[in-house]
């Protein structure tokens, strides 16, 4: 006997880098990923008779995602984690390891930007840019008005170009490559 319907199984399936990539985007450190995207399809497996079909399956997915993620962050001093500046580690680090260092530390340094924004502006930002969904459906997701998310991802991204140039100017090579 299946302890999972299929239709569940395709779910996770078809979702599981969504959420994956999402609960990174939303502060939860790699080490901890795998643990709470098996959170989120525990909470999908446990509310499927619950969703009503209202919204798109990823849209009640995200929303899964930012509450595991936003209870995850909030318990960081109960775990006593000390939460680290991974752009400045990751920096200081003499990683030459040719095939996707660079790559890496791009991301690296993106997450750190994106873990320094308040989170109602990191959520339009991850789900406009990242995500690519519309204004539309982020305002959905949230439930905002239209205007509301465009002003979060107006400030968002301010922020990142902020960031990005704050970065820069920090580098110790002179680089001034995109992020």
């Amino acid at each position: 006997m299946a302890l999972f319907s299929p239709e569940f199984r395709a779910i996770y399936d078809g979702h599981f880098e969504f959420v994956w990539r999402s609960l990174r985007r939303l502060g939860v450190r790699e080490a901890d990923t795998m643990d709470l995207v098996q959170k989120v399809f525990l909470a999908v497996h446990v509310g499927w008779g619950d969703f009503e079909g209202r919204s798109k399956i990823r849209t009640w997915l995200f929303g899964i995602c930012r509450r595991i993620a936003s209870d995850y962050r909030r318990s960081s001093p109960i775990r006593r984690e000390i939460v680290t500046d991974a752009a400045a580690m990751d920096l200081r680090r003499d990683d030459q390891h040719a095939v996707g260092a660079e790559s890496r530390q791009r991301a690296t340094v993106a997450e750190a930007i994106l873990n320094r924004m308040p989170e109602p502006q990191r959520v339009v930002f991850v789900l406009f840019e990242l995500e690519e969904m519309s204004g539309e459906d982020i305002a959905e997701l949230l439930n905002l008005s239209i205007g509301t998310v465009r002003s979060r991802l107006r400030l968002a991204r301010e922020r990142f170009r902020r960031e990005v140039k704050r970065l820069a100017a920090a580098d110790p090579m002179g680089r001034k490559e995109a992020v």
